[in-house]
């Protein structure tokens, strides 16, 4: 008898070739499915997928007129998260993902279709979200080829018309059954644990263990079923992983309890074979609620302090009396009229009403291209407005959880080595081969000198040592800092930061809207005076820009009435050039009009040319914001300060009286010199942390270790920076660096916490002094006390920032 396709498991997705056995490439495949996935995979230079885990994948589902709904054009626009006719986004939920191969392939999609530009998976929610060129590949398309390498979606049209979530119940689910059966199991085996002698108890006590035996069935195999699924894929992948010793020790417990009950040799350890596992799932509900609760503050309790200009008309006037107010972009509201500026961000999907649409949608789409868009086309949140001002109409409220996504985008993600994840991973890949050896060398001790404690050590011992209290310290100790910092106005990219944070030695300041408040400052006019006509024309070329300085000075205008821009182009730390009625508007620095200055001006300057006559120029003596002395004398206490700016050297008497020598100042610099400054302290093994305005310094935030933007009423988002600080919250700059390094020092001592515990606990069960459901209680006990501890700890920090 030829029992080989007996033993044979599938090359792709482990499954026993018992039907059918299929050789392909000196491989074996359970059947064509999976043979036509390795073969695509391989063809296509992702064979990598199974390099990263074995038999990693799942039997693909092949469908002919299964989503044929999805060649309807008002489906598929109901799913979409954004269309803008070239390009499409959207977000599938993929039941199968459950491995890092599962994620390799997933984010490797464009080398199956180069159609599809990029796609990111969110393994927690088992979703991924994809982008595709709409005119090269349908939605259908691209469904049908996820099914076809054994991804098949799950598309809810339900779920998606009514916007609601699937929500996972399963361990609420799994943890009431532990507990049913731990509770009554604990009921059954009182008589054995009191020796109760009474008649009938004696009588049943043989039916109570078969209750007891038939409770724990549920229990192992549906409630611990996780950990064995776990540990089984850690093995197939060769990692020994956490969850290995805990199926161990279910194992061994559940094999040695129905064996004394089968064979009728005594009770067994229902009892604590239940009790493990229900008191397992307690520890994972808590921390899994938990982190829920720190998302659900991030995503939804704190928002971006970007700002966003509401337009009011009067109706009775016909646009020509009309009022301008900021507003915190989570304040929009439908149908509200929006202004959006020069490199300002679409915050919220809108209709466009007035103005040129120029949008780049490189945040969303990762295509650098601009689309033009006139009055009437429908414009994407995530959108960036460029070459002049519009107006749009909001269709919808700002999702938060977009602008969360558009910021964690790859794209804009530093490769920056993280010390506590570094050393985590370090401790959890070594533990659990050390826990194992220590098992097996206390049990075999056990064997020779009290065989009957033997099963009570093994056990113990897996249950207790546990390195899950040092994995949690850092997520719950950065994600709840994270989560205090955004309720107070200072919003983190993710968790990372904080640590990145810690460890800065030199702080850079930019000036202009930095360190200078944008919301006053003492602004006269030094020329000729303008015509009845030209200044509504400066007007409005200053409304269409996002400068600090352009808007301060467009403050300072009287309102005038609205004229459309012709042309306009913004050059980075230099100036505007507009086009209205035929004539052109220069403004900005003197060097950037040509102007030759024969007396020297070392005051704050715009300068203003109409058809190449020049004007004059305004001067700005600048308001520097409240407390910046004390921010500085405590910041010069921790760290290295500087200041680069691109003005002239006018102001650097007065911020040398202001800040003392405490300060390195550098002016008339450029954007580029101002990324090369951060490069050239990195050489000499600083960590940099660059606070500027988001405009002129763009490039020294994205290469700096940790890069802020100050916003104060603007809509500034760089999605290259790693924070965006509330002006009103810039005296508490000091207080977050303190915070950032306090957390540090709460994850180091989570650190010696868990060692302290699993040293001690491995003492009491190697002696066999710890009942394995005691251990049981203890393992999720020690992860909630850790958790409770850098709550509690970084909350306490939290309050100390008033």
């Amino acid at each position: 008898m030829d029992t080989t396709k007996e033993t044979l498991s599938c090359y792709h997705c482990g499954d026993a070739c018992e039907d059918e056995l299929i050789n392909y490439d000196d491989r074996s495949f359970c059947c064509n499915g999976c043979k036509t996935v390795y073969q695509i995979f391989t063809e296509n230079d992702l064979d990598q997928y199974y390099e990263l885990q074995q038999t990693p994948g799942t039997t693909p589902t092949f469908i002919s007129n299964k989503y044929n709904f999805l060649d309807k054009e008002d489906i598929v626009s109901r799913l979409l998260e954004f269309d803008d006719g070239k390009f499409q986004i959207i977000t599938l939920y993929i039941p199968t993902v459950h491995c890092s191969s599962c994620i390799w392939v997933l984010e490797n999609l464009n080398k199956l279709n180069a159609s599809i530009t990029h796609s990111q998976v969110n393994f927690p929610k088992k979703t991924i979200r994809v982008t595709y060129r709409s005119n090269e590949i349908s939605l259908k398309e691209l469904v049908v080829l996820l099914s076809s390498i054994g991804y098949e979606p799950y598309i809810s049209l339900e779920d998606y018309s009514k916007g609601k979530k699937a929500i996972d119940r399963s361990l609420i689910y799994k943890l009431g059954v532990a507990g049913f059966a731990f509770g009554n199991i604990m009921f059954l085996s009182f008589p054995e644990y009191f020796e109760v002698n009474e008649f009938w108890l004696e009588k049943y006590k043989y039916v109570f263990r078969w209750l007891m035996f038939l409770f724990s069935i549920p229990v192992v195999f549906y409630s611990g079923w996780d950990y064995f699924r776990s540990a089984a894929k850690g093995l197939r992948a060769k990692l020994l992983n956490i969850d290995v010793p805990i199926a161990l020790g279910i194992s061994v417990l559940f094999i040695r309890s129905a064996s004394e009950v089968i064979l009728d040799l005594g009770t067994g350890f229902f009892d604590s074979l239940t009790g493990l596992i229900f008191f397992l799932l307690v520890g994972k509900f808590f921390q899994q609620r938990t982190y829920s609760f720190l998302s659900f503050e991030r995503d939804y309790r704190s928002y971006f302090p970007i700002a966003v200009t509401k337009i009011q008309y009067e109706k009775e006037s016909n646009s020509k009396q009309y009022k301008e107010e900021t507003i915190q972009v989570y304040e929009i509201k439908k149908g509200d009229r929006l202004l959006i500026r020069n490199g300002e961000l679409i915050p919220v999907d809108g209709i466009l009403i007035n103005g040129d649409g120029h949008i780049d949608y490189s945040f969303v789409t990762g295509e650098s291209e601009a689309v033009s868009k006139v009055s009437g086309d429908k414009l994407f949140a995530g959108g960036k407005q460029l070459m002049g001002v519009i107006e749009i109409e909001a269709i919808q409220t700002v999702e938060q959880s977009l602008l969360t996504q558009l910021w964690s985008n790859d794209a804009f993600k530093a490769d920056k080595a993280l010390v506590f994840q570094n050393l985590t991973d370090r401790i959890s890949k070594h533990f659990t081969i050390t826990v194992l050896l220590i098992a097996m060398i206390s049990t075999s001790y056990w064997l020779y000198h009290d065989p009957s404690l033997a099963l009570n050590v093994f056990t113990a011992v897996l249950i207790i040592a546990c390195p899950c209290a040092i994995a949690l310290s850092s997520p719950f100790t950065l994600g709840n800092l994270l989560r205090i910092f955004g309720k107070k106005k200072f919003y983190l990219k993710n968790a990372n930061v904080i640590e990145r944070m810690a460890q800065i030695t030199t702080v850079i300041f930019d000036k202009t809207g930095t360190i200078s408040s944008n919301q006053s400052s003492d602004i006269k006019f030094n020329g000729r005076p303008f015509s009845s006509d030209e200044e509504p024309w400066i007007y409005n070329v200053l409304r269409a820009s996002n400068h600090p300085l352009s808007r301060r000075l467009y403050d300072h205008f009287k309102r005038k009435e609205i004229i459309h821009v012709d042309a306009f182009e913004e050059v980075v730390g230099k100036g505007i050039k507009a086009m209205i009625n035929n004539h052109e508007i220069a403004i900005g620095s003197a060097s950037f009009l040509g102007v030759d200055q024969t007396e020297k001006n070392y005051l704050t300057s715009v300068h203003v040319s109409i058809d190449g006559d020049y004007k004059g120029y305004y001067t700005f003596h600048n308001t520097y914001r409240s407390g910046i002395e004390k921010v500085f004398g405590r910041l010069s206490e921790l760290l290295t300060i500087r200041i680069l700016s691109g003005d002239n050297e006018g102001e650097r008497d007065r911020l040398t009286a202001l800040l003392s020598n405490r300060v390195e100042l550098f002016f008339n610099q450029s954007p580029q010199q101002k990324l090369d400054h951060v490069k050239a302290l990195q050489k000499m093994g600083e960590q940099v942390l660059m606070i500027g305005d988001g405009l002129n310094d763009a490039g020294a935030l994205a290469q700096s270790d940790v890069g802020i933007v100050i916003s104060e009423n603007i809509n500034v988002f760089t999605p290259a920076c790693d924070g965006i600080l509330a002006a009103e919250k810039f005296s508490e700059l000091p207080n977050y660096i303190n915070a950032s390094r306090s957390a540090l020092r709460i994850i180091k001592w989570s650190f010696v916490f868990s060692f302290l515990y699993n040293v001690t606990g491995l003492y009491f069960a190697v002696t066999g002094q710890l009942m394995p459901v005691i251990a049981a209680i203890l393992m999720p006990l020690s992860s909630i006390s850790v958790v409770i501890f850098t709550t509690l700890t970084t909350n306490i920090i939290g309050r100390k920032i008033t």
